[in-house]
């Protein structure tokens, strides 16, 4: 075997890869480069029906790559739904998504009935990206409980809509917010928060007064 056909067995060994990604960003781009390493392998040995499909599949990436990038940080796109923290539907999510929870928020324990809870969905049209529950801590703290994505959109952070809209918040009294205990690979430094005691807290802006 030739470096060449190395060349073409690299390329299909990446796109197989890219379609096992949970992850639409990942898929994407593991699937563009797969299809740019067999444009040029296509071509070194004149096989042009395979050229003009993976161009074609290269168009199709760029053009998704494209678009998931332009709207990642688009409140038209994303969209922050509260529910009520018994709400069936929440609670099918987090039981469907249970384990993979675990994973990132290993202490994690959610009890709807008790009091001063709040829970948000972060949703792109009908589709779940991710989930925030919070409860109230003294002196105006906002403790999130559980800032959870779904795998799909794990290289995205959906929960800048939640904390982008301080209203959701302020409105409640909160002057502060502190990201979950124990939380595996938070995000919190691109959006923000600064860290604190092990945690990362986001200060919020003091409502404007009337009159």
């Amino acid at each position: 075997m030739n470096w060449l056909e190395l060349v073409g067995w690299a390329g299909s060994a990446l796109l197989v890869w890219s379609l096992l990604q949970t992850r639409i960003l990942r898929l994407r781009a593991l699937n563009l480069v797969g299809c740019l390493i067999l444009i040029g392998y296509n071509t070194a040995v004149q096989v042009w029906p395979m050229v003009g499909l993976n161009v074609v599949l290269a168009v199709i990436n760029v053009w998704y790559l494209r678009k998931l990038l332009a709207t990642r940080h688009d409140e038209q796109t994303y969209q922050v739904v509260e529910v009520g923290t018994g709400d069936a539907f929440l609670a099918h999510t987090l039981r469907v998504h249970a384990a993979d929870i675990a994973r990132f928020n290993p202490g994690f324990r959610w009890d709807p009935a008790a009091p001063d809870r709040s829970a948000f969905l972060v949703v792109r049209a009908d589709e779940v990206v991710g989930v925030m529950l919070s409860h109230a801590e003294p002196g105006g703290v906002a403790q999130i409980d559980l800032d959870y994505v779904t795998p799909p959109f794990r290289d995205f952070t959906p929960g800048e809509f939640v904390y982008r809209r301080s209203r959701l918040f302020t409105d409640r009294g909160f002057r502060r917010v502190v990201s979950p205990p124990g939380m595996i690979a938070p995000y919190y430094h691109r959006l923000g928060f600064r860290p604190e005691g092990g945690a990362y807290v986001l200060d919020l802006p003091v409502p404007a007064t009337s009159g």
